[in-house]
């Protein structure tokens, strides 16, 4: 690393970092000159902007003192419970220590400051350090866009996240790809086309419309022909069909882009890596086993990850970046609105079907007979289906010719909506 010290004086670092403050010059400039890299970069910026009197890069070594009885107690037992309910424990899959998240754990538990270097070289002395391997995946995780909102990265984790639960949750994600902000991100006991939706409607309503969304070839996101064609009509092609959750994008004029092999989708994957270590590590230590304390978990990182974490790719925190994008409007994010003839939420971000009224001026679904006015006998009414997870009700918003005829509610549990 480049011992600033020895080639530059602190006026000309402090320099340089106005420059770069006042956007006279961008940060590729400024490390170029300096020789560091990014975190090095920001860590002087804090460190600037937080006393810019006493700010000095100038070397000073100082006797080294013995941290706090206190602080050297709790950093080992946290290691030894690290070690015996997460490294050695065989229902636990992770098997590395994770200091950095130690770091963080003391200061929310004990109020305690203490760096990563200090908790490693207690590791080292208390057996509770396995050395990282000298082997190094090589990962293309570059930033492939310019604005905010211009790509979503919208996926599924499957995992066991408190790994003394009896099951696995799914981990619903979008995440921005320009600032990596995850705009949302929720756990649900089984997956299904109206938990995407759901994940849809709040990304839409909080954020705004996005200009794409990529994703997997998850038969809620596509119907591919020969896989899906054994529950649906096998004379239609890839893509012929559209989902559930594609129509919603449809009716939006968002973008859809697949994916076209797991490697390719791993990029999106490995950004809540870092949530999913957290999460469970978090989990384990905390004896949790259902799903609604996961999520209170899950809350709390997330929290962490989008406002405070310097993100290794982008070199900035995920919040600030996004924000700073929308200020200087580079963003694709539309205001969302409902264009006619739909007149509620409930016609966007719902599930759909068609009907046929029959001789009684009645629609069927699943066994259940709903009557109806406004559309003639023999003909073809759409259904906008909108549930209520709170109530366990649906309302069954009916549409012919781009009029609505009629609304009926029914118990979620009778409509029997297996499939979606």
């Amino acid at each position: 690393m480049t011992q600033l010290h020895k080639k530059f004086t602190d006026e000309a670092v402090k320099d340089l970092l106005e420059k770069y403050m006042n956007k006279v010059m961008e940060i590729n400039v400024v490390i170029g000159i300096l020789g560091i890299k990014k975190r090095r970069f920001f860590e002087l910026l804090k460190e600037y902007k937080t006393d810019p009197k006493n700010f000095s890069v100038q070397y000073n070594r100082k006797t080294v003192k013995k941290i706090n009885e206190s602080i050297e107690k709790n950093i080992i037992k946290e290691l030894k419970t690290e070690k015996e309910k997460i490294v050695e424990d065989k229902d636990v899959k992770t098997n590395t220590y994770n200091y950095s998240y130690l770091k963080d754990l003391i200061y929310r538990k004990y109020k305690q400051k203490v760096s990563v270097p200090t908790i490693i070289d207690r590791a080292k002395k208390n057996d509770c350090y396995i050395p990282k391997s000298k082997y190094k995946k090589v990962h293309d995780r570059e930033v492939i866009t310019n604005y905010a909102g211009e790509l979503i990265q919208h996926d599924t984790s499957f995992h066991k996240w408190a790994p003394y639960a009896s099951d696995k949750w799914y981990l619903i994600t979008s995440l921005d790809d320009y600032s990596r902000l995850i705009l949302y991100a929720e756990l649900v006991e089984k997956e299904s086309s109206w938990a995407h939706i759901q994940a849809l409607q709040e990304v839409f309503l909080k954020f705004g419309i996005p200009a794409k969304y990529y994703v997997d070839s998850h038969s809620i996101f596509r119907f591919v022909q020969g896989r899906d064609s054994i529950y649906r009509d096998h004379k239609k092609f890839t893509d012929d069909i559209i989902t559930q959750w594609k129509k919603v994008l449809y009716d939006c004029n968002v973008e859809v882009i697949y994916a076209l092999s797991p490697q390719a989708k791993g990029k999106a994957e490995r950004s809540y890596g870092w949530i999913q270590d957290r999460t469970v590590r978090t989990c384990v230590r905390d004896n949790v086993k259902t799903i609604s304390s996961t999520r209170e978990v899950l809350k709390y990182e997330l929290n962490k990850y989008n406002n405070y974490q310097v993100h290794s790719t982008t070199g900035e925190i995920p919040i600030v970046r996004f924000e700073n994008a929308i200020k200087e409007n580079k963003t694709y994010f539309r205001d969302f609105t409902i264009k006619p003839p739909f007149e509620d939420i409930k016609d966007i971000f719902c599930l759909r079907m068609e009907r046929v009224v029959n001789s009684y001026r009645r629609i069927s679904i699943n066994n259940i007979e709903l009557s109806i006015s406004g559309a003639p006998i023999g003909e073809k009414v759409e259904l906008r289906i909108f549930l209520n997870d709170k109530t366990k009700m649906a309302e069954i918003r009916m549409w012919f010719k781009n009029k609505l005829i009629g609304v009926n509610n029914a118990k979620i549990s009778d409509l029997n909506l297996v499939h979606f």
